[in-house]
């Protein structure tokens, strides 16, 4: 079995985008607005004719069989409005996903958006990943590092201001995938620098605050290859060895995604990085959705640079299917 653990509901009906759309326009007004959460009005069949052509053909076409699925990243805006905007978008985000899987149980697994909020308390986002683990059957979680939207004005990944995530994701024995949201800081392009440097940032916050072992069974999955950090691996290790951090323990906590869109990417990757903390994704429909003229194949086809890597059977069924069941031991309830 071939699961992708890393795609985001990227093809929406336009009632969504239109719903998001009034709200924002109406905190733009006045960013105290409350507001309430409403309806959102999307059929069945509009759900079907938004997967269809997309996401579901792909999975057809390229060989896989089951895709974790969670919110539109770029969509989550964290920073925009108040607490309440967050809420309201949060919880439509996720119903919609979880209809989603109920349409299509066989293809794709539940993950939630988390309603963060700059300088607001993360407790907020511990009763949504509990209404949506406990209630709603989802196996994992999205955790924004910056909800500030590019700019770094919150605590952390190691501060005490996440611990209460922290804990309920492990009571919960669910995962967070560390993924920022759009970037307003024109210094970073939010799917270029400002996706890549968020997975690196996070990384390091762990690796040199050592937070982690205090929680031994907190899992993050690192997006899109892990930014800089395989390419980097040994200023990484070489730090560690000189500071006294505890680089290989870490690894008990982190993985890899295979969101790398070229084969000496993957290469490197599945070089480095060790088998064991490496996951299949291709973030199809993500944020690049071209053929590469070098090649004549989709860039984010990453199955096909998987196929092509020097990795034995056994390494493969690993990376596409074993290491995800224990990231996201969850989803033995949904598949």
């Amino acid at each position: 079995m071939i699961i992708d653990c890393h795609g985001h509901y990227t093809t929406t009906p336009p009632p969504v985008g239109e719903w998001r759309e009034a709200q924002t326009a109406a905190v733009e007004t006045d960013p105290h607005h409350v507001g309430m959460k409403g309806e959102l009005k999307v059929s069945d069949d509009a759900i079907r004719e938004s997967l269809e052509g997309a996401q579901l053909k792909l999975q057809r076409e390229r060989g896989t069989d089951l895709t974790i699925f969670s919110p539109r990243a770029s969509w989550m805006g964290h920073h925009v409005g108040n607490e309440h905007t967050s809420r309201f978008w949060t919880e439509h985000q996720n119903e919609l996903v979880r209809r989603v899987c109920d349409l299509y149980p066989d293809n794709f697994a539940p993950v939630c958006q988390l309603p963060q909020s700059p300088g607001v308390r993360i407790d907020s986002s511990v009763r949504e990943l509990e209404r949506c683990v406990a209630e709603m059957g989802f196996i994992g979680c999205n955790v924004n590092p910056d909800p500030t939207g590019g700019f770094w004005t919150g605590p952390p990944l190691w501060d005490r201001y996440w611990w209460p995530l922290w804990e309920k994701m492990c009571e919960l024995d669910v995962p967070g995938m560390i993924h920022v949201s759009t970037s307003c800081n024109d210094h970073f392009f939010t799917t270029g620098s400002h996706y890549l440097g968020a997975d690196t940032t996070a990384f390091v916050q762990a690796l040199t605050s050592g937070f982690m072992k205090n929680f031994p069974g907190l899992r993050w999955v690192i997006p899109h290859g892990g930014g800089a950090v395989p390419y980097h691996w040994g200023r990484f290790r070489g730090m560690a060895q000189d500071k006294g951090w505890d680089f290989d323990g870490l690894l008990d906590h982190i993985w890899f995604d295979t969101c790398v869109y070229h084969q000496p990417g993957i290469d490197l990757l599945v070089d480095v990085v060790p088998t064991d903390n490496i996951l299949f994704a291709s973030e199809m429909v993500g944020a690049v959705r071209g053929i590469d003229p070098e090649t004549g194949n989709y860039f984010d086809d990453t199955k096909i640079y998987i196929d092509g890597a020097a990795l034995t059977s056994d390494d493969r069924a690993q990376i596409c299917e074993h290491n995800i069941r224990r990231v996201y031991p969850r989803l033995g309830a949904t598949s």
